[in-house]
């Protein structure tokens, strides 16, 4: 199943907090936690699921919320952002040594939370799936596909205004469909702009393999075969000669 992005809070300001995770909440978002100093949010990301950070800059401890941004670099690969007070020079120069996904500025509103929020991960997504592939960034990314990225069992797809994250072996198919293809989960759709081949690297070679010159399949997902389809949730997928005879020759082994 789709799960939203899990977010944790590290903010010291106990009312400034409880209005950000409101406005998240509302938005879509899951908070993990709301913590106020450096060593609760140490502890949050060894034994939590954490797709972003949002960090005060100065907190109730000896350490900062630059100091944890450090850690976050050297421990985890997931993008924060800076939210502070402080908008000076040296603050911000400080800041920029852990080089954070986005600095934002208190007073805000909702949707300076959310364009933050959004552009980090479009921006950090984009990042990871360039390393992957060994492409230099580019200055240019209007028309970049950002809507996916590798992770270790899992992979964002983007639905409307937020990038949910979906256990690989929830995924059942993906069908080609012009410049799109379309992810199929048990019960959602989600269109993401890729080429199929391209896909398909970012996916367990163990378990997702090209059925089709449209179609990748989860075989695990597979309920039945005849000579020229499989069935997945009572769709049937044609399939090509070469992946017929994988597939009959996987049954009798």
């Amino acid at each position: 199943m789709e799960q939203p992005i899990k977010i944790l809070i590290v903010e010291d300001n106990v009312i400034i907090a409880d209005d950000m995770q409101s406005m998240l909440e509302e938005i879509g978002y899951e908070i993990v936690d709301n913590v106020i100093v450096y060593e609760q949010a140490v502890e949050v990301l060894k034994t939590q699921q954490v797709d972003l950070v949002l960090i005060d800059i100065i907190l109730a401890s000896d350490k900062t919320g630059i100091d944890l941004g450090k850690h976050i670099r050297e421990n985890y690969d997931i993008p924060f952002i800076f939210v502070t007070s402080n908008s000076d020079r040296a603050t911000v120069e400080n800041a920029k040594t852990v080089k954070p996904n986005g600095y934002l500025v208190k007073p805000f509103e909702q949707q300076d939370l959310y364009t933050s929020i959004e552009i980090a991960l479009s921006n950090f997504i984009y990042g990871k799936q360039n390393a992957s592939q060994g492409v230099a960034p580019e200055s240019n990314t209007e028309d970049a596909p950002l809507s996916n990225s590798i992770l270790k069992d899992s992979i964002f797809v983007k639905k409307q205004h937020l990038y949910y994250r979906i256990q690989f072996g929830d995924i059942q198919f993906i069908k080609a469909d012009n410049v799109y293809l379309e992810v199929n989960t048990v019960d959602k759709k989600f269109l993401v702009r890729s080429p199929l081949k391209d896909y398909l690297e970012k996916l367990p070679q163990n378990k997702f393999y090209r059925a089709h010159k449209s179609y990748i399949v989860n075989v695990d997902h597979i309920d039945a075969i005849n000579s020229k389809d499989i069935m997945i949730n009572n769709t049937l997928i044609p399939i090509s000669k070469d992946f017929k005879e994988f597939i009959i020759s996987a049954m009798n082994s």
